[in-house]
């Protein structure tokens, strides 16, 4: 009932930035949490930041905590990750992912049911 569409990534170098962005179709995620997860090479999905319905609750995996930027914009049924200070290791896949439940904002992948397709970010000198 949610539909995710991932765009921003590419190929950065190390110390660059990228501001990936998530756009909601056919209903508005404006009630939902929001998370952004990722998936590098040969490692399994790992949570990376989440925000919720109002965006008073922001949470982020520690190695990205103070590079990493979680925004919305509920009116525009959009929702951003600025990442900044890029490092090798952020190589990955990065999923936008819509909340189960309005009063929740979690960071665990059972807390999210709608996922988008990916984009690739890549970050290599």
């Amino acid at each position: 009932q949610v539909q995710l569409l991932e765009s921003g990534g590419g190929l950065v170098q190390p110390g660059g930035s990228l501001r990936l962005s998530c756009t909601a179709s056919g209903r508005s995620f404006s009630n939902y949490p929001m998370g952004w997860f990722r998936q590098a090479p040969g490692k399994e999905r790992e949570f990376v930041a989440a925000i919720s319905w109002h965006s008073v609750r922001i949470y982020y995996t520690d190695s990205v905590k103070g590079r990493f930027t979680v925004s919305r914009d509920n009116a525009k049924n959009m929702v951003y990750l600025q990442m900044n200070s890029l490092k090798p290791e952020d190589t990955a896949v990065y999923y936008c992912a819509a909340g189960r439940t309005m009063d929740y904002t979690g960071q665990s992948q059972t807390d999210f049911s709608s996922w988008g397709q990916g984009t690739q970010v890549t970050v290599s000198s």
